[in-house]
């Protein structure tokens, strides 16, 4: 009887103790479902744009120099100056220019001198045509030589060509400077272009004259731009082609070194695949993957994605999923390569 007794309690224990096991094991297999929100994955219609970055410069950039050597006595503009037309900018000692132009003067008096007497003489026939020929060759020289050493003088001043900005001044009060040594650079900024270099293969979808939408970051602000040239030698390095936009510049707030972002407008519409940006994470490595969830399974499967460009909310895969699948936009941080998963509120 004590040993029926035993095999009952015996009995009892176990089945306790596997049904305590059975809950638990149970317990561990929910636990493990991961829930996490579906995109069915389609394509959608984007424009067909291109986005490059880009430099701006003047519509007109000179550099500027003296044509006579000499000492810098004064400088009458600094680095970032409006200048106007005809403003003087700098200018040099002219005190030897000035003495070669007296010197000029008074050689050009005694040879105009020597000329009227001698023109007399030969009307009279006291002089040959030879001697007379010399002394009216003497006179276009020293006037020619007077004309040289006036312009001289005039090139100590140096004024601006144009309406601009000073961008750079490369000398200061008291230097000597050389011949035609450019000291200073100037831009006309009434309009900008934008430098931007272009992929050889988005090059074809580009025409002079097309709209462009200009994004220039410092300035917070974006402008309206057209295509005026188009390279036709591609950079070995990059291969890519320079490509010139035009923009208006009201109040000249944009300055030539800005840096700006490009987008070339199209109005054909292409078919791309694209999904929520949140469905995207990164490797350590910056590559891109995603979970894919296999329905027959209920299992989530990481998938290394090339991306394209993002278009609102939606980001363009370029590579490494196929329409009709579903990609994981919710709960994704929570698993790992062939995570248990159940669906819900799919699209």
């Amino acid at each position: 009887m004590k040993i029926k007794l035993s095999v009952v309690l015996l009995l009892s224990a176990i089945i306790v103790l596997t049904g305590c096991s059975s809950k638990h094991i149970s317990s561990e297999s929910n636990e493990s479902v991961i829930p996490v929100v579906t995109q069915v994955v389609k394509r959608v219609s984007v424009k067909n744009e291109i986005s490059v970055s880009g430099n701006i410069e003047g519509s007109k950039t000179v550099k500027l120099g003296f044509l006579v050597s000499g000492r810098i006595s004064y400088i009458a503009a600094d680095e970032g100056s409006l200048i106007s037309s005809g403003q003087l900018l700098a200018g040099l000692d002219p005190e030897n220019y000035s003495i070669a132009k007296e010197i000029a003067e008074a050689n050009l008096d005694q040879v105009q001198d020597e000329y009227d007497r001698l023109s007399i003489m030969h009307q009279r026939g006291s002089v040959s045509d030879g001697d007379f020929s010399k002394i009216s060759n003497g006179l276009r020289q020293a006037k020619a030589q007077l004309k040289l050493q006036i312009k001289n003088l005039s090139d100590t001043k140096l004024y601006c060509p144009f309406n601009g900005v000073l961008l750079k001044k490369g000398t200061e009060v008291g230097e000597i400077i050389g011949t035609g040594v450019p000291l200073f650079v100037v831009s006309d900024i009434s309009t900008v272009k934008v430098n931007a270099a272009v992929p050889e293969t988005e090059l074809n979808k580009i025409n002079k004259g097309d709209e462009a939408k200009v994004y220039i970051s410092s300035l917070d602000n974006a402008f309206t731009g057209r295509v005026i040239e188009i390279g036709s030698l591609a950079d070995a390095a990059t291969r890519t082609f320079p490509v010139k936009i035009e923009i208006n510049n009201p109040g000249l707030r944009i300055r030539p070194g800005m840096t700006a972002e490009v987008k070339f407008i199209s109005y054909d519409k292409v078919q791309v695949i694209a999904i929520s940006g949140d469905a995207v994470l990164h490797e350590s490595d910056n590559s891109s993957y995603v979970y894919i969830v296999d329905v027959s399974q209920n299992m989530a499967f990481k998938r290394i994605v090339t991306v394209g460009k993002v278009t609102g909310n939606n980001i363009e895969i370029i590579s490494g999923i196929n329409e009709n699948e579903l990609v994981v936009v919710g709960g994704q941080f929570k698993l790992k390569n062939g995570s248990i998963v159940s669906i819900s509120n799919g699209q």
